[in-house]
């Protein structure tokens, strides 16, 4: 495994931040309205636990479906993010009050009770934490296993770029099936799109996740649409398979308000069924490219193929 611990100079491209004028929406990005009782089902049991998700946080354009059959990313440790990224619709600011020490309880209640084969917990950067919430990760995972053992479980995390490199240590061995920490975009748009986030460290952190413990499946996602170019795209595929990643996203950037980072250009479906077959040659176990793909969606029946895909490599398919 190619050693990422000192970052390259690469992609010294400068990259032109596009105007504030957005391309009209395609008609394969258009989502229909969320209406369905299973949707208020769900809804319900994220109310009646006092439960924040980064469908709602986020504006998901696939809140409706996924709701619709009870699958929901749950987000712990509050709704307010100590980063500003200029993709992300999520508030930002200096959060209100320490952690609840009484959340991973909480999430795992409604895990048990949407009976979920698969759950994906996510949360915001919490940079005014010591361990950034490695520790309250840790106690999710573990809450989950307790009341819902048959339950597969993976983790959007932050990058604990702030902490020591003991942390990382804490979450993987509450043993995960899928730790994921996208990267979200090329390098070249990381000081307009994620100020504070640094390319390498976030790769090296997902190589790490590798070397501490093989048998968790590592997975990263990137949008496109925000000016990078198809070389670049290329580019951090290579990279992430020098970091052993399995699983790599591609979703259309959506831009949630006019104070957001614009959209440059729509991507086809062409384009990413292309991307698709490239990334599946570099060496990954599970691509996922379309305009609506993102982290989390159909991550249950998508865990299951990468389970599968790892089982054929062995040759024990």
């Amino acid at each position: 495994m190619r050693d990422l611990t000192i970052p390259e100079q690469r992609h010294p491209e400068k990259q032109k931040r596009p105007d504030a004028a957005q391309p009209p929406k395609p008609a394969w990005i258009r989502v229909k309205a969320a209406t369905s009782q299973g949707f208020k089902d769900t809804q319900k049991i994220m109310r009646d636990n006092k439960l924040v998700t980064v469908c709602e946080e986020a504006s998901c354009p696939n809140v409706g479906e996924c709701w619709s059959q009870g699958h929901a990313t749950m987000m712990i440790m509050g709704d307010v993010c100590t980063r500003a990224c200029t993709f992300c619709n999520i508030a930002t600011g200096k959060p209100p009050e320490a952690l609840d020490i009484f959340e991973p309880g909480r999430v795992a209640d409604a895990v048990k009770k949407l009976g979920l084969n698969h759950v994906v917990i996510t949360s915001v950067d919490r940079d005014d934490i010591e361990d950034g919430g490695a520790e309250h990760f840790a106690q999710t995972i573990r809450a989950i296993r307790k009341q819902a053992p048959n339950t597969t479980i993976e983790i959007l995390t932050p990058d604990f770029i702030r902490c020591n490199d003991n942390v990382l240590q804490l979450v993987v061995d509450a043993k995960p099936d899928v730790f994921n920490h996208n990267l979200e975009t090329v390098p070249g748009l990381y000081p307009e799109v994620r100020p504070g986030a640094r390319y390498f460290h976030s790769l090296r952190l997902l190589q790490r996740v590798k070397e501490l413990d093989p048998t968790i499946f590592t997975k990263s996602g990137i949008m496109v649409g925000l000016g990078e170019d198809r070389q670049a795209v290329m580019q951090v595929m290579e990279d992430m398979r020098a970091a052993d990643i399995d699983f790599l996203t591609i979703g259309q950037y959506l831009q949630p308000t006019p104070k957001h980072h614009a959209v440059d250009r729509f991507v086809t479906p062409e384009e990413f069924k292309s991307y698709e077959k490239a990334a599946f040659g570099k060496g990954f176990l599970m691509v996922s490219a379309t305009p609506l793909t993102r982290s989390s969606y159909h991550a249950g029946d998508d865990f299951a193929r990468l389970r599968a895909a790892r089982l054929a490599k062995m040759g024990l398919s």
